[in-house]
C-alpha cells in the first residue's frame, strides 16, 4: 500500500509538497493496519480549476515512467526529460525531487531520487523490514561524489545482496539504478520495481477513455469478469440489464448493453446509443476491478466527471469496504463534487483526514495541504465551509463577476 508521496519542482509545484495516506488512531474507520501503520484506502484532492490537482497525480505518473523506462527512453533523450516549474527561471537550474513510501509484503520501502536536466543527481532506498523499526540503507547514490574522489554508489548496510557492479555498470548517468536493477532482475529490488509496474494507473476524462474502453472490452471475454461488470452496470441504475459480447478473434470485441423495453430485451450500441455517463462508467470498470484484484493504487482525475454524485460516493465506499476490497487497493482522486464532504449522503463518504486541497498562489505556484490544516471542527459542515472558501481551494471570483466581465465587453463593442 502507498503510505505517502512527495515531490518538488515539478509542473506547477515550485516547492516541496507531500501527500500522506497515514491515518490518525481515531477517525477514518476504513484505514488498514500494516506493520503498525494505519493507512487509508482513499485520498481526495479538491481545488479550483488549474490549481494543481491534476499535477499531483501527473507527478506520480512521471515517477512511475521514470522507474520503468529511464534506461531505454532516456537514452534517446540524452538527458532527463523532466518538467520543472516553468514560471521562475531559476527552477530550470534546480533539481526535481520524487519519493514514494510504500509497504510491500510487510516491508516498508522509502525510495526517491533527484534529477537535473542532464542526469540523476541523487537516488536512495531505505527499507524497514517487516516488524522492525530500524532503518536499513540499501543504497545511496550521489553524482557529485566522484568529483570529491569518492564512489558514486554506497551500499552501507550490506543488506542489498547479490552482484551490484553489473547493475552499476549498466546504469547511465541519466538513468535510475532501480530501473537497471529491475531490468537485470536483481532479486531484492524486483518487488519495488514491480510495484511501479502494477500501480498508479491514471484514469482521466480525456484521451485515455478509448484505451480504458478497449481494456474493459477485452476483459469481458473472461466469463467471471463479464458477470462482475454486468452486476456493476445493473446496480448503477443505468437501465442496463445485461451485456452482449461478440468475440471477433484478434479484433476488438463488439459490445452492446442490453435494456428492457416494451418489446423485451434490446441491445444498444455502446458508442452510438448510450449516454456519455454510461460510457464513462463502463470504461472505469476495467481499471477499477483490476485495482481491486491486484490490491493496487488507482489514480482518477475528475472522478465526478459525467458520473452522478451518488455513484461517485459508492465508488469511494467500495474502496473503503473491507469485504469488497480485501487486498487493500487504494483510490486517489481529484474532483469538485463537494457533496462527498456533506451529510447529503446517508453516511458522509469522506472523513476529514482523507481530504486534501490544492491552491494556486499569486506567483503561479501550486500548494497542497491537508484539510485538517485548515482548523476544521469535527462538527462543522465541510461542504459549506469549503464552498465559502474557509479552507481555500475555490476560485477567487466575486459574485456575478463573470456576468460583469461579459457586460463590460458587450458595452465596449457597442461603443
Amino acid at each position: 500500500m502507498l503510505v505517502g508521496f512527495r515531490a518538488a519542482n515539478v509542473l506547477s509545484f515550485r516547492g516541496e509538497f507531500e501527500l500522506s495516506l497515514l491515518s490518525p488512531q481515531e477517525g477514518d474507520s476504513a484505514a488498514r493496519t500494516l506493520d503498525g501503520l494505519r493507512i487509508s484506502p482513499v485520498a481526495a484532492i479538491f481545488g479550483a480549476n488549474a490549481s494543481g490537482k491534476t499535477n499531483v497525480l501527473a507527478s506520480m505518473r512521471w515517477m512511475r515512467h521514470a522507474v520503468l523506462d529511464s534506461v531505454a527512453d532516456w537514452a534517446r533523450a540524452k538527458g532527463v526529460p523532466r518538467w520543472p516549474f516553468a514560471l521562475e527561471r531559476e527552477a530550470a537550474a534546480e533539481t526535481s525531487l520524487f519519493e514514494v513510501d510504500v509497504v510491500i509484503r510487510g516491508d516498508r520501502y522509502i525510495y526517491g531520487f533527484e534529477v537535473s536536466n542532464e542526469r540523476v543527481e541523487t537516488e536512495w532506498l531505505h527499507v524497514y523490514p517487516q516488524g522492525s523499526r530500524r532503518r536499513q540503507v540499501w543504497f545511496d547514490r550521489d553524482a557529485e561524489r566522484p568529483d570529491r574522489g569518492e564512489d558514486e554508489y554506497r551500499f552501507p548496510s550490506d543488506r542489498l545482496r547479490g552482484a551490484k557492479k553489473p547493475v552499476v555498470d549498466y546504469t547511465r548517468p541519466n538513468a535510475l539504478f532501480l530501473t537497471a536493477a529491475g531490468s537485470l532482475q536483481m532479486k531484492q529490488l524486483v518487488p519495488l520495481y514491480d510495484w511501479f509496474k502494477d500501480n498508479l494507473w491514471l484514469v482521466s476524462p480525456g484521451d485515455d477513455l478509448r484505451q480504458r474502453d478497449a481494456y474493459t472490452r477485452w476483459e469481458l471475454l473472461r466469463p467471471e469478469f463479464r458477470k462482475r461488470v454486468e452486476g456493476l452496470l445493473s446496480v448503477a441504475d443505468l437501465g442496463v440489464t445485461g451485456l452482449e459480447v461478440e468475440d471477433r478473434g484478434e479484433e476488438m470485441p463488439e459490445v452492446s448493453l442490453v435494456h428492457n423495453g416494451k418489446e423485451g430485451p434490446t441491445p444498444f450500441d455502446i458508442h452510438h446509443q448510450e449516454s456519455f455517463g454510461t460510457l464513462a462508467w463502463f470504461a472505469l470498470l476495467g481499471p477499477l476491478l483490476k485495482a481491486l484484484d491486484d490490491g493496487a493504487v488507482l489514480l482518477v482525475d475528475e472522478l465526478d466527471s459525467s458520473l452522478h454524485p451518488v455513484l461517485v460516493a459508492e465508488v469511494v465506499r467500495l474502496f473503503e469496504d473491507l469485504v469488497a476490497n480485501p487486498r487493500g487497493a487504494q483510490l486517489l482522486f481529484t474532483g469538485h463534487d463537494v457533496t462527498l464532504l456533506s451529510k447529503a449522503h446517508v453516511e458522509r463518504p469522506l472523513d476529514r483526514e482523507q481530504v486534501w486541497v490544492t491552491e494556486k498562489r499569486r506567483t503561479g505556484e501550486s500548494e497542497l495541504y491537508p484539510l485538517t490544516d485548515a482548523g476544521v471542527r469535527a462538527d462543522e459542515s465541510l461542504e459549506r465551509g469549503y464552498l465559502r472558501g474557509r479552507y481555500g481551494g475555490v476560485p477567487r471570483i466575486g459574485l456575478g463577476g463573470i456576468a460583469v466581465e461579459v457586460e463590460k465587453r458587450a458595452a465596449g463593442a457597442d461603443a
